[in-house]
């Protein structure tokens, strides 16, 4: 079965480069390239957010390990510090007594006292010498401790700033998320808004309905307007030319200035009411 597989493989390999030639190793990542876009395309989004949470959880390990790294470092800088601080102490009291021994020396005496016990000369020489190779000693560790100390305190820094940016990255990235996964909910939101089609037709229908009877409706009361200036009513009064003063005067409630010839008209014209008047109630 194996074997079978093996030759179809090596079959389907020779045919494609008959066909394509140089390029099939492109044809071939090209389309691998597509079915794995096409691949992840089909994966839901909501799949995707519950992926990226569950990475960021995975983070919380490697995020304490660290911290308990730091941690344990930092307790051994502490005690390198103690150490170092100790050596020094030491190593200022030593300096003392090598400078007093020195003095001693230089003062040209041939013997020495003390704490209650006599030291010739060569005996505090050979002290002093004793303790000058162990000072050396003891500072050139304390330089080494000092130098060792420094680079652990860097080094320390350096982890800790590291854990931060970890911290501070995976603050940010559940921010993202959870950004992302409020987006994805007003896109689904706004997809279920759109599958309610409405049926407004029968709506539209009624306002264009209206619409038609409200023009009618005007149309026909001006054809009524204008069947009426057409029928050439019998005109019982003369026109009476009017003065555009007296108008005026009139509409905003000023006093209308009449001449001679108007007084006489308006004195005619009340005569003339005054006896039809009497002739109506003459004949009552």
């Amino acid at each position: 079965m194996i074997k079978k597989l093996a030759c179809t493989g090596v079959g389907a390999a020779l045919l494609a480069g008959l066909v394509f030639g140089t390029d099939t190793y492109s044809y071939i990542s090209t389309t691998a390239s597509r079915v794995s876009d096409n691949v992840k395309n089909s994966v839901p989004v909501e799949f995707e957010l519950d992926r990226a949470r569950k990475m960021i959880q995975d983070l919380t390990p490697e995020i304490r390990r660290n911290m308990h790294l730091i941690a344990k470092e930092e307790v051994e800088v502490e005690k390198l510090q103690s150490r170092t601080g100790d050596l020094e102490e030491k190593l200022t009291t030593t300096k003392a007594d090598i400078i007093r021994l020195k003095n001693d020396l230089d003062s040209g005496s041939t013997y020495f006292t003390y704490a209650g016990h006599e030291y010739s000369r060569n005996a505090v020489q050979t002290d002093l010498a004793g303790r000058f190779e162990r000072f050396k000693t003891q500072d050139a560790t304390r330089v080494k401790l000092e130098s060792i100390l420094r680079a652990r305190q860097q080094g320390l820094d350096a982890a800790r700033a590291k854990l931060d940016g970890m911290l501070t990255a995976r603050r940010q990235l559940e921010v993202d998320v959870e950004n992302l996964e409020a987006r994805q909910k007003m896109v689904e939101v706004a997809q279920t808004s759109s599958k309610f089609a409405f049926d407004d037709s029968h709506l539209s229908k009624t306002k264009r309905l209206i619409d038609d009877i409200r023009t009618r409706i005007d149309v026909a009361e001006r054809m009524v307007d204008v069947d009426g200036e057409l029928a050439g009513e019998i005109q019982l009064d003369e026109q009476v030319d009017t003065d555009i003063s007296n108008e005026v005067a009139s509409y905003f409630g000023l006093e209308i200035e009449l001449d001679d010839e108007e007084l006489a008209e308006v004195d005619t014209k009340a005569a003339e009411k005054l006896s039809k008047r009497i002739e109506l109630s003459q004949l009552n």
